[in-house]
């Protein structure tokens, strides 16, 4: 299925891991002309040998998104190489998972400018250039952590709820610019992320963590992790014009795991 993104300038914010490198490849794979954006420069070349190795070309930029300055300066330099952004993906930023018996008010403010102010700062610089160019696309990647909310991940399911509705929210208001704005909410995905999870869960329990993985795929509907790839399946489609009537939604991607109806 040809998606319409042949040509398209896509930066992807935390792309040089994880489910955002995943999505910078399956967007470079259509044929997309993509950024990459992280803080670390080691991890932005790594990712980026990567995808030159798979035969795609990208653009990085190093940039630490708690800085509304940086993002801003994040967004020039990706305009002046590639030129105007078409699709945006969110996917920097991670809250350090903490028992809640743990947790002082540190954790929550981090908590907030780790995902939160990473996501938003992006969003800020890059939505009034969409609207003035009438269209856009925006994903956010969220979590699950924002709708169910977990001992183990407090500070961070709070920040993954204000982008719900910050998600929500900009997609109404920018919607007669021609600009839509979805977020996916990813479950368990086999990342770095979900082992440090993991391993929070395991401290806080006095268990090994091995232990905590087994129960966890014992949970899931489907009886597997997801894999990165599968979430960036998902992100394609929303970015795509295959889903031009699609805005404001927040899309589970957990297998089932968590029945709610929203």
């Amino acid at each position: 299925m040809d998606l319409g993104l042949q040509g398209k300038v896509v930066l992807v914010t935390g792309g040089s891991k994880g489910i955002g490198l995943a999505c910078a490849t399956a967007f470079a794979a259509e044929g997309a002309r993509v950024a990459i954006a992280a803080r670390d420069a080691a991890h932005l070349a790594a990712a980026a040998a990567k995808l030159h190795a798979a035969g795609h070309g990208v653009f990085t930029h190093a940039a630490d998104l708690r800085d509304a300055a940086a993002a801003a300066a994040m967004v020039d330099a990706v305009e002046a190489a590639l030129g105007p952004i078409d699709v945006l993906v969110t996917s920097a930023g991670a809250a350090q998972r903490t028992p809640a018996p743990e947790l002082t008010a540190a954790h929550w403010a981090a908590a907030m400018q780790a995902k939160f102010f990473t996501c938003i700062h992006a969003l800020q610089a890059v939505l009034p250039r969409m609207a003035a160019r009438g269209g856009g696309s925006v994903v956010n990647i969220v979590g699950m952590g924002g709708k169910l909310a977990s001992p183990h991940h407090l500070p961070g399911g709070s920040a993954n709820a204000a982008l719900m509705l910050a998600s929500a929210g900009l997609a109404h208001a920018y919607g007669r610019q021609g600009v839509r704005v979805n977020a996916v909410n990813p479950g368990l995905v086999s990342t770095g992320r979900l082992h440090e999870g993991l391993a929070a869960q395991a401290r806080a329990e006095g268990v090994d963590v091995q232990a905590v993985l087994q129960r966890h795929r014992q949970t899931l509907p489907q009886g597997r992790i997801c894999e990165p790839e599968e979430v960036a399946r998902v992100v394609l489609f929303l970015a795509s014009p295959a889903a031009s009537y699609v805005s404001g939604a927040v899309l589970s991607v957990d297998g089932a795991l968590t029945p709610m109806v929203v």
